[in-house]
Formats: C-alpha cells, structure tokens, sequence
C-alpha cells in the first residue's frame, strides 16, 4: 500500500508486527518503541523527511497508554515523578520540534546528531554497568528483593493470575519544590526537584528534535545520573513521553502550513497502524518487566542504544 504523506510504499501488516515486536522489548526499559521505529522507517523504509518525527509521535500517542495502564495497575508508577518529567519535557519538546524542522531537515545532519546523542547514554550505561559490577556485585538491593518477590509469589501462585497489590510497593515519602522522595521494597530514594526538572527539560529538546517524545530516553538517565530502580521509572517515563507526544503531533501539524515544501504534518494511517502494534506489545512488555532482573533490563537498553548510534553514524556517512 503507497501512503500519500510519507510518500514510502509497504505491506499493510509491516507496520503493526514490526511495532509489536519492539515495543514488547523497549517498554521494559521505560523506552517507547517509537526509540528503533524512527531508525526502521528512515532506514528500511525510506521515510527521512521531518514528518517522520511526528509520525513517531502519533505511535506514541495510540501505544503508550496500555503500557501506562499496566505499571499503574500493578502500583508502579511514582506519580510526582511523572509530573515532573511531564513539566520539564514539555517546553523542551517545542523547541527540539522546531530545531527538528528549521537546521536538521537533512537526514545525514540529523543522523549525525543522534549518534552522538545516542553514543553518549549508551556508552555511559555500560561504562555504569561495569564499575557496579566490579565494585560489588552481590549487595542485595531494591531491584533485587523485587526480583525474590517475584520468584517467591510465581512459585506459591505458578499458574493464576498475581494479585494486584502484590506489586504495589511504591510509596512516596515527600514531594516539595526542593526534593522528591519515595521508597521501594524498604530501600529510600531522594532526589533532587530541579535536577529532575532541569535533565527533562534537556532530555524534552533531544526527544523532540529526535521525534520520539520528550519522554522516550529519560529513563536510562534517571537510571545512570539519579541511580533510581528501572522497575520504578519505566512507567514515569512511559506517562511523559505520552503527554509531551501529544504536544509534539499538534505542534508539527501546526507547524506545517509555515513549511509548504517540506514534509512536516504526520502520515495519521501509518502511525495509527504502528501504534496499534505497539499498544500490544508495550502491555505485554510492561506485563513482563518483572519477571526480568533489572541487570539484564539495563543491558538490553545499553545494546539497544548503542546499535541505533553506529547505525545512525554508519548510515550519515552514505549521504
């Protein structure tokens, strides 16, 4: 099937299984599908204009709730962080749209600039990965009394359904201009309110300049520079690429009547049919986070992360 906006012509059952397929192994991460879609579509599909971005965005837009729905009901979602995220990404989210479609319009800049971007994460979060390794790897922690639970509540109950409350080990301890402060399987978190703000603020205008909502890579940031369990931020970060994707579609499609010769406006058809696959996936991955241990979580984004930068890098240099 040709589709007129994107101006790329693929089978119609292309878009929702390759979407499924990623987004069951992203949104584990707090990552949106929309992360590798955007690579997928410019590189195997030829979809390279600006609207691309936005495209991604509308994925977001039909995908992400079910992923949301499932941290939230099992008790996982640290709601004054997702607002937060929400504040900060927001305003950054305009402003990568705009940078997005004023100085990268060309596919070989544009690639060039999330490499870099994405090299960055990615090397940081083997870089942390290793020096904890090394420094001690069998402290028990958060995530790994998580784990045990899961184990324990897996054996007593093999075959039905867990109880709901069974993972409903979130409670926020404070939450003020200054800091935030929540505890997870007896272990307390305390980080700083403007640090958060000021990282989603910055992380918002990578997001919206790559097209994937202000959201979509926040979550191996606060993994790496915050040292906060992925079990808890998957949901936060998955909530605030929503609602920033939200801004971000509006704003590109307002923003195409002042670029008549570029492509700028999303392909609705096709990312509607990307985010029905991933509405799938992201609640089954969501559903399955916490039968993974968090290590193997954190290294499944590094690789995830790094492959997408040397394919960027690889690919700017064919141009």
């Amino acid at each position: 099937m040709f589709f007129q906006t994107s101006g790329i012509e693929v089978d119609l059952w292309i878009p929702p299984l390759v979407a499924f397929v990623i987004s069951f192994f992203t949104s584990m991460g707090g990552i949106s599908g929309a992360f590798l879609l955007l690579p997928f579509q410019m590189s195997f599909l030829g979809y390279t204009t600006p609207s691309v971005s936005a495209t991604n965005q509308l994925f977001n837009i039909v995908a992400i709730p079910s992923g949301v729905y499932r941290y939230w009901k099992e008790g996982r979602m640290v709601w004054p962080l997702t607002w937060v995220v929400v504040a900060g990404t927001l305003p950054g989210v305009f402003i990568g749209a705009f940078v997005r479609v004023a100085y990268l319009p060309n596919p070989k800049n544009f690639k060039l600039f999330a490499a870099a971007v994405l090299f960055y994460i990615g090397l940081k979060m083997v870089r942390d990965l290793v020096k904890k390794k090394s420094a001690n790897t069998d402290k028990p922690n958060s995530e790994n009394r998580f784990q045990e639970m899961v184990r324990q509540q897996r054996a007593k109950i093999a075959s039905q359904e867990l109880a709901n409350d069974a993972f409903s080990t979130v409670k926020v301890t404070h939450f003020n201009l200054k800091r935030l402060g929540y505890t997870f399987y007896d272990e307390s978190f305390d980080v700083s309110f403007w640090g958060i703000f000021s990282l989603s603020l910055i992380v918002g205008i990578v997001g919206g300049i790559y097209g994937i909502g202000g959201g979509s890579i926040i979550a191996p940031f606060f993994v790496t520079f915050f040292g906060l369990p992925i079990y808890t931020v998957a949901g936060a970060a998955l909530m605030g690429t929503f609602v920033t994707s939200i801004a971000g579609v509006t704003f590109y499609q307002l923003i195409a009547q002042l670029y008549p010769n570029v492509s700028v406006a999303p392909d609705w058809f096709l990312g509607i049919l990307f985010g029905i696959g991933g509405m799938a996936g992201m609640y089954l991955g969501a559903r399955t986070q916490k039968f993974v241990p968090a290590k193997t979580i954190k290294w499944m984004l590094a690789a995830i992360i790094i492959f997408t930068a040397s394919k960027y890098l690889i690919e700017s240099f064919g141009y």
